[in-house]
C-alpha cells in the first residue's frame, strides 16, 4: 500500500510536470492527461488520509496568484491610462486648435482696430496727449488765413470737427476755428488707405484735430464754409482731443437762426427750454453748457465785439486825458443807497459787494486831484429782476470828470465817446457783425454825428402826443422807454439819443438838484433802440448838501462818513456816468436777451457755470 509520503511526492511531481507542460504549450490536449493524473493522485491521497491535499507551498502559490492578479490589474490600469491619455491629448489638441483660431480672430480684429486707430507709422490716428514734453518746428496756419493765395501750399491746421459726411468714396470734414470754417477732403489713394476714411467717419463731432493738407481751389465755391474759395486735400490727420460721442446738443442745431423773441418783459428760466428740441437749442440749455455754446460763430463774434467796445472805451478816454482806476468791490455800505446789495461777512463785521464804483471815482476825480478817471469792472446788484435786460452781476464802464461850469461838458464827452465806439465797431468788426447777423438778423444802428438831445419834459410831451400817459415827475417805465425810442426814431431818424433833467426823486442821493426846477435834477440817460444804456448826472460836491440829500433818502450818515468827509477838504465840481457793457452790446446788435452778451450770466436764478 502506498504511504502518505509517497503520495505527496507523486502529487508534487505531477504538479511540476503539469506546470512545465502548461508553460511550454497553450494547447490543452498536450497537458490535459497530466492534469487528470494530478487530480487522481489528490483523490487517492484523500482516500488514504481522509483529508484534502494541501499544497505545502500554498502561500507561495497564492502569492504568485495575487501577483498575477496585481499584474493584470496594473496592465488594465496602464491600458486605461493610455486610453485616457489619448482622449486627453485629443481634447487638448482640439482646445489648442480653438485657442489658435480664437487668437487668430482676435489678432485680425486687433489688426483691423489698429489700422482704424492709426498710429505714428500711418497718416492718421490719435495724437499723444499734449503735456508740454517737447517742442517742434511745426507751424500752424489759422483757418481765417486760408485764401486763394495759399493754393498749392502745404499747411497744418487745428480745429474742431463740426461735421463729417461721406459721399461715395470721398469723406468731407468741416473744420472750425473761432469764426471761420474750411472744408477738408479725403479720398483713398496710394498714400491714403481706406482705414483713414473710416477713422475720419468715426470721429465724434467737436473733436479737435490737427490736419496736414494741401490747399487747393475747388471748382465751385464751398457754400457751407466761410473760406469758400479754398479746400484742404488731407494728407494726415491727428486727433488732439476726442469729444464724447454724445453731445448735449448738436452744433448744427446751435447754429440755427433763433425764433423771434421780445427784448423786454419778464424772463422765466423755468419755461425757457433747457433741452435741444425740434432742431432748436433753448437758452437755458445753451447756458447750462456755455462752453459749447460759446463756440458758435455768432457767439465768437458777439464777445469779440464786446471786447472791442472795452478797447474803444479805453482808447477814447485815454486820448482825452482820463486815467484808468481800480476801485474796491468789498465795501462797508451801499454804493447807491437802498438795500439791494449782496451782504457778506468781512472778518468780524458786515460788508457788501459794490453796486458801482460811484463813490470812489468821485473821490479820485473831484477830491484826489486826477480830474478825469474811468474804470472797467464788475458791478453787483441784488435785485430780484427776472427780465431780459437785467443781471445781478455785469461789467460797468464808468467815468467821472471835473467840470468848469456846466454838466453839459460831461454830455459832450459822453456823446463823442459813444460816436467813437459806434464808428469803431463798424470799422473794426465788420466781419464779426456779419457772423452775428447770420444767426441773429438785425438792422444797423442809426445814430447822428451830433447826438440828439431831449429834456425829460420834452420826452413826456412826445409820449403824450402819441396817446401815452406819462407824468413829468414820474419815473419812466420800460414800456414807455421803448415807445419813446420808436417815436424818436420815426421823427428824428436816430436810434441813439439822450434825455436830461430827470425828476430828482427817482435819482440817487448824490445827484445835483436842478437850479431851475427843485423837483428836477442835473441828471441824464442815454438810449439805444429805446432802452437806457447809460445813467449819469452832475454830482453834489458840497458836504452839507450831501448830508441833506442822504437824510432825505433816510440813509444813515454813519454809513457815508468817509465818502462825505472826502468833500470837506476842497472838492471840484464834477459829473459822470456808468454804462452797462452787456446791455450796450445787446442793444447795438438788437439782441433780445442780455444773457446772450454775458459770458457766464448771473441772474436771480443762475449761479453756475
Amino acid at each position: 500500500m502506498t504511504s502518505e509520503s509517497e503520495l505527496l511526492a507523486k502529487i508534487e511531481a505531477a504538479g511540476e510536470e503539469l506546470r512545465a507542460a502548461k508553460s511550454s504549450s497553450f494547447e490543452k490536449a498536450s497537458w490535459e492527461p497530466l492534469l487528470k493524473e494530478l487530480l487522481a493522485a489528490k483523490a487517492e491521497y484523500k482516500t488514504i488520509t481522509g483529508k484534502d491535499y494541501i499544497n505545502p507551498g500554498g502561500s507561495e502559490s497564492g502569492g504568485r496568484k495575487k501577483k498575477k492578479e496585481e499584474a493584470v490589474s496594473i496592465a488594465s490600469s496602464e491600458k486605461n491610462k493610455a486610453k485616457n491619455a489619448a482622449k486627453a491629448a485629443k481634447k487638448a489638441e482640439k482646445e489648442a486648435a480653438k485657442a489658435r483660431n480664437r487668437a487668430a480672430r482676435e489678432e485680425a480684429a486687433r489688426s483691423k482696430a489698429d489700422k482704424l486707430k492709426g498710429g505714428s507709422d500711418v497718416c492718421f490716428g490719435d495724437a499723444p496727449l499734449v503735456r508740454s514734453a517737447f517742442t517742434t518746428d511745426r507751424v500752424w496756419t489759422n483757418v481765417r488765413d486760408l485764401t486763394p493765395s495759399c493754393a498749392g501750399k502745404n499747411v497744418l491746421v487745428r480745429g474742431h470737427v463740426q461735421t463729417v459726411r461721406t459721399v461715395g468714396r470721398v469723406t468731407f470734414l468741416l473744420l472750425r476755428s473761432a469764426l471761420y470754417t474750411v472744408q477738408a477732403v479725403c479720398a483713398p489713394s496710394s498714400s491714403i488707405p481706406n482705414e483713414m476714411l473710416q477713422y475720419l467717419a468715426a470721429l465724434p463731432m467737436e473733436s479737435v484735430v490737427d490736419a496736414s493738407a494741401t490747399v487747393t481751389l475747388p471748382p465751385e465755391q464751398v457754400s457751407g464754409a466761410t473760406q469758400k474759395m479754398v479746400e484742404l486735400q488731407l494728407r494726415e490727420v491727428r486727433c488732439v482731443s476726442r469729444a464724447d460721442p454724445v453731445l448735449p446738443f448738436q452744433m448744427e442745431d446751435a447754429l440755427r437762426p433763433e425764433a423771434a423773441e421780445t427784448d423786454v418783459g419778464a424772463y422765466d428760466a423755468t419755461t425757457e427750454s433747457s433741452a435741444a428740441e425740434g432742431g432748436r437749442v433753448g437758452q437755458e440749455m445753451r447756458l447750462n453748457y456755455r462752453w459749447i455754446d460759446l463756440r458758435t460763430p455768432a457767439n465768437q463774434a458777439i464777445f469779440r465785439i464786446e471786447a472791442m467796445v472795452g478797447t474803444l472805451f479805453r482808447e477814447y478816454l485815454t486820448s482825452v486825458d482820463f486815467v484808468e482806476m481800480h476801485s474796491p468791490k468789498l465795501i462797508a455800505g451801499s454804493s447807491e443807497g437802498g438795500s439791494d446789495v449782496f451782504k457778506l461777512n468781512y472778518f468780524d463785521r458786515g460788508a457788501c459787494l459794490a453796486q458801482s464804483p460811484q463813490l470812489y471815482k468821485q473821490m479820485a476825480a473831484a477830491c484826489g486831484g486826477f480830474g478825469r478817471v474811468y474804470e472797467v469792472g464788475p458791478v453787483f446788484r441784488a435785485e430780484n429782476s427776472n427780465t431780459r435786460r437785467h443781471l445781478c452781476e455785469f461789467t460797468g464802464l464808468d467815468l467821472e470828470m471835473v467840470i468848469n461850469e456846466h454838466y453839459f461838458e460831461v454830455l459832450d464827452v459822453l456823446s463823442s465817446l459813444f460816436v467813437y465806439i459806434f464808428d469803431g465797431i463798424k470799422k473794426r468788426c465788420s466781419n464779426e457783425l456779419e457772423r452775428v447777423r447770420e444767426q441773429h438778423p438785425f438792422e444797423d444802428l442809426i445814430y447822428l454825428e451830433k447826438t440828439f438831445r431831449l429834456t425829460y419834459k420834452e420826452g413826456c410831451d412826445l409820449l403824450k402826443e402819441a396817446g401815452v400817459e406819462q407824468g413829468y415827475y414820474d419815473d419812466l417805465s420800460t414800456v414807455n422807454e421803448k415807445k419813446l425810442g420808436d417815436i424818436v426814431k420815426a421823427k428824428y431818424g436816430t436810434d441813439f439819443f439822450f434825455m436830461d433833467k430827470y425828476p430828482l426823486a427817482v435819482r440817487p442821493f448824490y445827484t445835483m438838484p436842478c437850479p431851475e426846477d427843485p423837483k428836477a435834477s442835473n441828471s441824464f440817460d442815454f438810449f439805444v433802440r429805446g432802452q437806457e444804456i447809460l445813467s449819469g448826472a452832475q454830482r453834489i460836491h458840497d458836504p452839507k448838501l450831501l448830508e441833506e440829500r442822504a437824510t432825505w433818502w433816510e440813509i444813515p450818515l454813519t454809513e457815508l462818513a468817509s465818502y462825505i468827509d472826502s468833500f470837506r477838504h476842497g472838492a471840484l465840481p464834477h459829473g459822470g456816468g456808468g454804462i452797462g457793457l452787456e446791455r450796450l452790446v445787446m442793444l447795438y446788435m438788437g439782441l433780445p436777451n442780455i444773457r446772450k452778451t454775458a459770458w457766464f450770466p448771473r441772474d436771480p436764478k443762475r449761479l453756475t457755470p
